[in-house]
C-alpha cells in the first residue's frame, strides 16, 4: 500500500506504537476474554504487541495519521508476492516468543490455554473462504483513546479504501467489538460472517467488495 498523506511508521517508532496499541486495546473484548485478569493483561499486552509488531515490520505495512502516531493502520496487501519461507519463519519466531511471554506472566498456564483455545480469534484464516487474493487485509486499526472522535479513524479507513479502489482490491477485516460494526458499515463494509467459539465472544468478519 502507498499513501501520500499518511506517515509510514518506522522501527524507531516501535515504543510509541506499542504504547498506542496497548492503550487502545486494554479493554477490547478479545483481550479481556483471553486475559481476564486486569493485572496480567496490563503486564502482557505491551509484550504481546511488541512481538506482533516485530512480525508486522517484516511482513506487513504500518501507517499512522502523522509522526505523532495518534492513530495507526496495519495492513497486508494479499495481492503482492511474498517470500513464503521468510513469512513463515517470521511468524514462527513471533509465535514462540508470544508463548514464552504467556507462560512467564501466568505460570498457572490459564492464559496460555486461553490463547490456544482462542487461536481462531487471533488469526485471519477465515479469509481463505473468500478465495480472493486481490485483497487488502486490515490487521489493526487503532486510535489513541484521548484522540478518538477527531476523525482519525475516518482518515485511515479512507486511505485504505482509496488504495483498494485504485488497485481493484477487496478489503477484509475482523473486529471483536460490536460497536465497531456500524462504523465499518458506514464505510461500505458488510458482515461476511460471525464466529463464536469456546468463548462468549463474537468475531465479526467483514468485507468491502471490489
Amino acid at each position: 500500500m502507498d499513501s501520500q498523506i499518511l506517515y509510514k511508521v518506522q522501527k524507531k517508532d516501535l515504543p510509541k506504537l506499542q504504547q498506542l496499541l496497548t492503550a487502545s486495546f486494554a479493554e477490547d473484548p478479545l483481550y479481556c476474554s483471553l486475559i481476564p485478569d486486569r493485572d496480567t493483561r496490563e503486564r502482557l499486552l505491551p509484550e504481546l504487541f511488541a512481538c506482533d509488531l516485530s512480525e508486522f515490520f517484516e511482513n506487513c505495512e504500518i501507517f499512522a495519521d502523522s509522526e505523532e502516531l495518534n492513530g495507526v493502520l496495519v495492513v497486508s496487501d494479499e495481492s503482492e508476492p511474498y517470500h513464503v519461507f521468510q513469512y513463515f519463519l517470521t511468524e514462527l519466531k513471533a509465535l514462540l516468543k508470544t508463548d514464552e511471554y504467556l507462560i512467564k506472566e501466568d505460570m498457572s498456564l490459564k492464559t496460555f490455554w486461553n490463547f490456544i483455545l482462542g487461536r481462531d480469534y487471533l488469526n485471519s484464516r477465515w479469509t481463505d473462504q473468500l478465495n480472493q487474493r486481490e485483497r487488502l487485509h486490515i490487521i489493526y486499526l487503532a486510535v489513541e483513546p484521548s484522540m478518538q472522535h477527531h476523525g482519525i479513524s475516518g482518515l485511515l479507513i479512507h486511505e485504505a479504501i482509496r488504495y483498494a479502489q485504485e488497485h481493484k482490491l477487496m478489503i477484509s477485516l475482523e473486529t471483536h467489538n460490536e460497536k465497531n460494526v456500524s462504523l465499518y458499515q458506514h464505510f461500505g463494509f458488510k458482515v461476511y460472517g460471525v464466529m463464536e467459539k469456546h468463548f462468549h465472544l463474537k468475531q465479526y468478519c467483514m468485507v468491502r467488495e471490489i
